[in-house]
């Protein structure tokens, strides 16, 4: 369902943007067209159109991206994953309050 609805998203994003190039922000692009007054559709309902999907492509992404987030794949309890970080403090390995420092040598050397 995740891989379905970031498909959604992703096609309504497309569709978003190719109707806001088609757009022009003078009052032309697509509508500047239609010169007729006579048109089936006119320069004032080409307009209502392009204003009322571009509302409702951006409410859909909105309501998708909101929707999303229930079917983000998650890992169960028993089977969680550490982070990086706590995986590398567990491997380490644990010093022992026992055991002596080595003995690498001094700069000095030892008088017998």
């Amino acid at each position: 369902m995740y891989i379905f609805i970031s498909v959604l998203i992703l096609l309504a994003s497309i569709l978003l943007i190719l109707i806001v190039l088609v757009q022009n922000s003078k009052g032309g692009g697509l509508a500047s067209g239609f010169s007729s007054s006579n048109q089936i559709m006119g320069v004032r309902k080409t307009t209502d159109f392009l204003e009322k999907a571009t509302w409702g492509l951006a409410c859909t992404v909105i309501v998708l991206c909101i929707a999303i987030t229930k079917f983000i794949p998650r890992q169960s309890a028993n089977t969680q994953q550490q982070s990086v970080m706590q995986q590398q403090i567990n491997d380490a390995v644990t010093i022992d309050p026992n055991l002596i420092a080595p003995d690498f040598g001094s700069a000095q050397p030892v008088e017998e």
